[in-house]
């Protein structure tokens, strides 16, 4: 039986305006890919375990929307969307994010640059996003993104063994 790897994602900054997120996963990257732009193995994930995922809807192609909301453990609701701009699949995304929190005039969205490296049956998922200023950088890793991002990750993991 495979193992997880739990809380393994290592969370650096390579520049002012920038978070990267590494983590290695017991699946091929077929698997890893497939629990991260299907539907409805993504709400199963993205809310980690701070809430739940109530709309999860995605349009995988290049030009195409995205958008989860999330209904937190404290009772507010949390909404990010965006727009896909590169797919490889199995191997890159690219895609704009917005969080629908941020005030007006805050809006320049995010780009996120995801890849998929496969080795030896198992994958190491880079997450590199880049935002307009190190205020936004800090704010967010202040946000408890990196804990959010840990628990997520775990479950994205066991769904992905799971359907090897």
């Amino acid at each position: 039986m495979t193992m997880a790897t739990t809380g393994s994602a290592k969370l650096t900054l390579p520049s002012d305006t920038e978070i990267l997120m590494t983590r290695e996963f017991a699946a091929p990257a077929r698997l890893v890919w497939q629990a991260s732009t299907t539907p409805e193995l993504v709400a199963q994930w993205w809310g980690g375990k701070r809430g739940n995922v109530t709309l999860c809807e995605i349009d995988l192609r290049v030009g195409g929307k995205w958008r989860y909301v999330m209904t937190a453990h404290g009772g507010f609701e949390v909404g990010f969307h965006g727009e896909y701009r590169e797919i490889a699949e199995h191997e890159r995304l690219v895609y704009t994010e917005v969080f629908e929190g941020m005030p007006d005039g805050d809006s320049e969205p995010a780009l996120n640059l995801v890849t998929f490296h496969e080795a030896d049956g198992r994958t190491t998922l880079e997450m590199l996003t880049q935002v307009s200023s190190k205020e936004i950088r800090d704010m967010i890793i202040d946000s408890g993104m990196e804990g959010g991002a840990q628990e997520g990750l775990d479950i994205l993991e066991e769904i992905a063994i799971e359907r090897s």
